[in-house]
């Protein structure tokens, strides 16, 4: 349990903060950058889950759950005094945790009527919410790719944040009454 008694430290304000093993970092450090916005994603699922509910809340609050997780899995480097060659075992994304996401995805998607265009990121409000969400995923996903050709990066937290997103559209599809509501791509359709 992480206990908070003081929440500012003034150990940021030279612009730099500290990893989860102690290691100073500029905060504009391609790590603390890629953890920064799968906690941003995670703000966008929390509103997302303001519009939704049943079942689609308890997805969306094992995500919020799971994305905690990515972010302390990022703020450890692997190689690090705290990672996995310390013979510390810091908090990692877990393939059972990437199956769950596939398995959701599975169930929702049977449900959806088929695509016949580009799905724009409109309709209900939780689809909306849901497809920014999932743009903001993407984004952590750039970040941790980048990320990953320079320093070790657990792949089973990239496969996550892949499947994360197409979990977001299935669900925002799911949103649109099963795809039937879906705002679909007019190509061309404003020349």
């Amino acid at each position: 349990m992480v206990k908070l008694t003081k929440i500012y430290t003034r150990g940021g304000d030279g612009g730099e903060t500290s990893l989860g093993d102690g290691e100073r970092r500029p905060k504009d450090d391609l790590r603390v950058a890629a953890y920064g916005t799968v906690d941003e994603a995670n703000a966008a699922v929390g509103i997302a889950r303001l519009h939704v509910g049943g079942e689609e809340s308890a997805m969306l609050a094992r995500i919020q759950d799971d994305l905690f997780d990515l972010g302390a899995d990022l703020c450890v480097p692997e190689e690090g005094p705290k990672g996995e060659a310390s013979g510390v075992l810091a908090l990692r994304i877990t393939a059972t945790q990437v199956k769950r996401l596939e398995d959701e995805i599975d169930a929702l998607n049977a449900r959806l009527a088929p695509l016949e265009s580009f799905v724009l990121p409109a309709g209900s409000a939780a689809a909306a919410h849901l497809h920014l969400a999932r743009a903001i995923a993407r984004r952590a996903e750039r970040l941790m790719v980048r990320l990953a050709r320079s320093e070790t990066v657990n792949p089973e937290a990239l496969k996550y944040i892949n499947r994360l997103s197409d979990h977001l559209f299935v669900l925002a599809r799911h949103a649109n009454r099963d795809g039937t509501d879906d705002v679909l791509w007019r190509r061309g359709a404003n020349r």
